[in-house]
């Protein structure tokens, strides 16, 4: 294997890494800041970092006027209603759950491709939806097939899988004339304005008088420059140099990060069915993107 391969799964891991850890870090940080609050300041600092890396490395590019509207819904719906309903539902939810649950935007994607653009919806892609699906079920319900976590939490998530697929639609029209770095650059600078005056209304007063802890301080810094800066950086890299399917296999893998992270430092408690219904869920995932890894895998013998 080359050292440049070696390097790409490396960042890829680190990616992983950092997406399967902020679940944590939002948890850490909601016991002291609200929903919005965290978002603004992730998305701010992030704005700020991604800034100073343009200017040192010229990496900006003009937006033209014809797509700026699209930015706009695309910043709307993600990360302005993704993170709303992501951050709600971490608030009510397990970090591990949650981040389970948003885990299978991969598995609605073909159904949205289908739907949107007329894509082949192949039988595994079908197929890997009710498997996933059914995970997620074991997780939420119990024997008496009840909620065993928060509808609400549930709903937010949902709410957050569902801004994200809506926001594939535009980012797949961006995606041809745009670097990924400019992509979420603007995303996070506008996704900030618009949290700006829902924090001005709902946050800022009570912010004022709230004492932090360095451990809230910490998990607001690796949010912003971890969770929404470096992991989005390095994974941008590796899809461009290893391709969609392969760094997908990797993705998949952040509900395990998740896992491993509570249980460790926040002494989350993982029971058996909450780790069956992960596998069921993963497996589901895994079953979606076998058909994209063949295809690479054929392209790469000719």
């Amino acid at each position: 294997m080359q050292k440049s391969n070696i390097l790409i799964y490396i960042l890829t891991v680190l990616a992983v890494t950092f997406w399967g850890i902020s679940y944590v870090w939002t948890r850490i940080a909601l016991d002291f800041y609200g929903p919005v609050t965290i978002m603004f300041i992730r998305l701010s600092l992030s704005s700020l970092l991604m800034f100073g890396i343009s200017r040192t490395m010229r990496l900006g590019q003009k937006i033209h006027a014809r797509d700026r509207k699209s930015f706009v819904l695309l910043a709307f719906f993600s990360p302005f209603c993704y993170f709303l309903g992501e951050n709600f539902g971490v608030f009510h939810v397990s970090p591990t759950l949650a981040s389970v649950i948003i885990a299978t935007i991969p598995v609605f994607a073909p159904i949205l491709g289908y739907v949107a653009f007329r894509e082949r919806l192949s039988v595994m892609n079908i197929l890997g939806f009710l498997v996933s699906f059914t995970g997620v079920m074991v997780m939420v319900l119990d024997t008496n097939l009840q909620f065993t976590a928060s509808p609400r939490g549930i709903l937010w998530l949902s709410f957050a899988v569902l801004s994200a697929l809506v926001n594939i639609v535009f980012l797949k029209k961006l995606a041809a004339r745009y670097s990924s770095f400019t992509i979420i650059r603007s995303q996070n600078l506008l996704g900030a304005l618009f949290f700006l005056p829902v924090f001005l209304i709902l946050d800022y007063p009570d912010v004022l008088h709230i004492r932090p802890s360095h451990q809230a301080i910490g998990s607001l810094l690796a949010l912003a420059i971890f969770g929404s800066t470096l992991a989005f950086m390095f994974y941008t890299s590796a899809v461009r140099a290893i391709g969609i399917a392969r760094t997908s296999i990797f993705a998949n893998l952040i509900p395990v990060v998740t896992a491993i992270t509570s249980l460790i430092i926040l002494r989350e408690v993982i029971d058996l069915s909450r780790i069956v219904g992960m596998l069921i869920v993963i497996s589901g995932l895994f079953m979606t993107q076998a058909s994209g890894f063949r295809r690479w895998h054929r392209a790469r013998k000719k």
